[in-house]
């Protein structure tokens, strides 16, 4: 298929048209991403016969298809330069000038407990509104009450105060400690991700990583309770020790053996980043709710300890079962062999995270659990932080 040429006399360029950059263009001006394509692909279709149009041609055409969707808001972000919006200039405290990053604005507001549809629906009526004023520079201080102010005329007081406290929490350069527990295929590992992304921590480790260097550096033969699973750690248990318990006891005695094993690298490592003042999310079947405690005696750091559970046995059997899928390496077969063990083996964690006050997340559906970790996470910080917005912010609206 020939391409069909944008031809601008302004500028003398002649260039091809491409879906790809009509998109951008219309995602930069608010538009949906899934909408701004259609759109895109609409208009491809109505020139695909011509060998050349003008840019204020095609221009013309993109504003009527805005209008005959009734998305006429959109059409002066959209024509401001005539492809892509102006940027919008956001400058620090340090007066250094970055352009307003509708990513980056959107993972903040994710980390204050909103879901990524109404943080993606904010960030762009934000956007939108700056454009619309005619703002083209202003400061942090200022769009961090402009979006103080929308969300609380939006979505109530309660998130505005979310946000307020979580900007207040990254101002104040202290680090955050997430703690994340829970038994095998729980997924652990997949809300730690998540979260992560959304909190814009790049710090991670995982207790089975940590028993790993352990075994490298620990023969088999002087420690074999390293080498095997944590729901099979009480058969490495000296007879003594479980000839007289039965067998859930059997099952956490082992547990409890290899977890406070593991407990001395993690908690090395939980201090590595106490001491860099740099945020932590260590999440693993070792992270045990007693390991607060030998944190909690800093109070520079933010402490958030969550137990992660699957409380119907189906849905924890077809966690187990696709775990060979997903990381080919570990199999699913011996899981779903010791799924009583397992089993078992989260009663007791849920349980203790009961017993310590440690809140207990069911993750039954990964964008929800995320959700519910970020809303826990600020209740905490809610206790720490507690500055008015022209405190926080350092500007009256």
């Amino acid at each position: 298929m020939a391409k069909t040429l944008v031809i601008d006399t302004s500028e003398g360029t002649r260039i091809p048209f491409l879906r790809g950059i009509l998109t951008r263009s219309l995602y930069e001006a608010g538009i949906e991403f899934d909408e701004a394509y259609e759109i895109a692909v609409v208009i491809r279709q109505e020139i695909t016969s011509l060998s050349e149009i003008s840019s204020q041609q095609l221009r013309d055409k993109v504003v009527a298809l805005l209008r005959q969707r009734s998305l006429q808001e959109y059409i002066p972000a959209y024509q401001s330069t005539g492809r892509i919006p102006q940027t919008i200039m956001v400058q620090d405290a340090a007066n250094q000038a970055t352009p307003f990053s509708r990513s980056q604005h959107q993972l903040c507001l994710e980390s204050c407990g909103l879901s990524p549809k109404s943080a993606e629906m904010a960030t762009r009526s934000i956007y939108q509104c700056l454009l619309g004023d005619g703002i083209r520079e202003t400061s942090s201080a200022r769009l961090g009450h402009i979006t103080y102010d929308y969300l609380k005329e939006n979505f109530g007081s309660e998130v505005a105060r979310h946000y307020l406290v979580w900007v207040e929490f990254t101002h104040s350069g202290r680090p955050l400690i997430l703690l994340i527990g829970g038994a095998p295929g729980c997924g652990k590992s997949t809300i730690s991700t998540e979260v992560a992304h959304r909190l814009g921590i790049v710090r991670t480790q995982s207790t089975d990583m940590l028993r790993e260097v352990m075994r490298m550096m620990i023969p088999k033969k002087l420690l074999p309770i390293l080498y095997t699973s944590s729901f099979n750690a009480w058969k490495l248990l000296p007879l003594e020790q479980k000839s007289d318990l039965d067998q859930e006891s059997r099952i956490t005695a082992g547990y409890r053996s290899q977890m406070e094993l593991i407990s001395v690298p993690s908690e090395g490592v939980i201090q590595r980043a106490i001491r860099e003042r740099v945020s932590l999310i260590l999440e693993g079947v070792h992270v045990h709710p007693s390991l607060i405690e030998k944190i909690s005696g800093n109070g520079d750091v933010i402490v958030v300890p969550v137990m992660l559970g699957v409380l119907k046995q189906d849905m924890l059997l077809k966690r187990l079962s696709g775990r060979g899928k997903r990381v080919p390496g570990r199999g699913s077969q011996r899981y779903l062999e010791n799924f009583e063990q397992i089993w078992t083996l989260q009663s007791f964690l849920l349980s203790e995270a009961d017993h310590y006050g440690v809140p207990i997340v069911s993750n039954d559906e990964k964008e929800k659990a995320s959700i519910q970790i970020m809303r826990i996470i600020i209740d905490v910080m809610q206790g720490e932080f507690s500055g008015s917005p022209e405190e926080v912010f350092g500007y009256e609206g």
